[in-house]
């Protein structure tokens, strides 16, 4: 099926959810805008030797039914990475497994367009910076937010990415990602007397890499990965909220790199976004 064609079905689906829920319950969503001193996507420097990039997204929560979309648009901040900016469609499914038990099981499932505007279907044969390939994926996410009574909350992901067209230029690029994750969050005393406390979320994930490359050749890796433990992220981030529904949140990551045929060296970046909910 065509990246159009799908496009148009998931736009009929939304309208047709969105009409028979619209008396039940509200729109929700977000606009944000963020910046990145790294691109580090799934351990691949995405925008080569560690450039800096903006993503502008918005998220919707159709109506308290589990269903939510998300499109975010990536730029790159300098040359020569214009024809590796993409555009992203999400759309997914959320809710929860055994509510009454520890065991909870909080899960999102879905699906993921990754196209490129300025590149043709088939992806350009005339830089290695610039060759890329509409792209898409299924996920599954799973997380157990009381499974540990110190507060540390387990996740798993799997993910699986391939072409949207069988000859195009990122077709080796096809496999699996398979992501363990820890999170927690704590508190410290507030920074500002609006604010007596400040909570702090702690990230770390393990990635193994089944194969898994993005939709456009970064570097000689793409296209052949190893099967292989690629790398290990760790991050802290918080919110500051600063009125009129507007929130502040900076973030600092580090990631271990681990497998050569994904990313070289360990890489280091922050990011500072801010979202307007409504």
């Amino acid at each position: 099926m065509k990246g159009k064609t799908i496009i148009v079905s998931v736009v009929i689906l939304l309208c047709a959810v969105s009409s028979a829920q619209a008396l039940e319950g509200e729109l929700n969503g977000n606009v944000g805008l963020t910046y990145l001193s790294s691109y580090i996507w799934r351990g691949f420097d995405y925008y080569a030797d560690d450039h800096s990039a903006f993503h502008s997204n918005i998220d919707l929560d159709l109506y308290g039914t589990g269903i939510g979309v998300k499109v975010l648009l990536s730029r790159a901040i300098s040359a020569p990475f214009e024809n590796a900016e993409r555009i992203s469609v999400a759309l997914s499914y959320g809710n929860s497994l055994f509510d009454d038990e520890n065991y909870v099981t909080d899960y999102t499932t879905g699906w993921v367009y990754y196209g490129f505007p300025d590149e043709s279907r088939s992806g350009s044969k005339t830089s290695a910076h610039a060759q890329a390939a509409h792209m898409q994926e299924y996920f599954l996410a799973l997380s157990w937010p009381e499974i540990c009574p110190a507060g540390v909350v387990p996740s798993y992901t799997a993910v699986t990415m391939w072409p949207s067209e069988g000859d195009s230029a990122a077709r080796k690029n096809s496999g699996w990602a398979h992501i363990v994750g820890f999170g927690y969050d704590f508190t410290v005393t507030g920074f500002v007397p609006e604010m007596p406390e400040q909570i702090f979320h702690f990230s770390a994930a393990m990635v193994y890499n089944d194969g898994m490359a993005p939709g456009v050749v970064i570097n000689a890796a793409s296209g052949t990965v190893d099967h292989d433990w690629s790398h290990a992220v760790f991050g802290i981030s918080t919110d500051f909220d600063i009125g009129n529904n507007l929130t502040f949140t900076p973030a600092v990551y580090y990631q271990s790199s681990w497998e050569d045929t994904v990313n070289t060296e360990d890489e280091a970046w922050v990011t500072l976004g801010m979202k307007y909910a409504f």
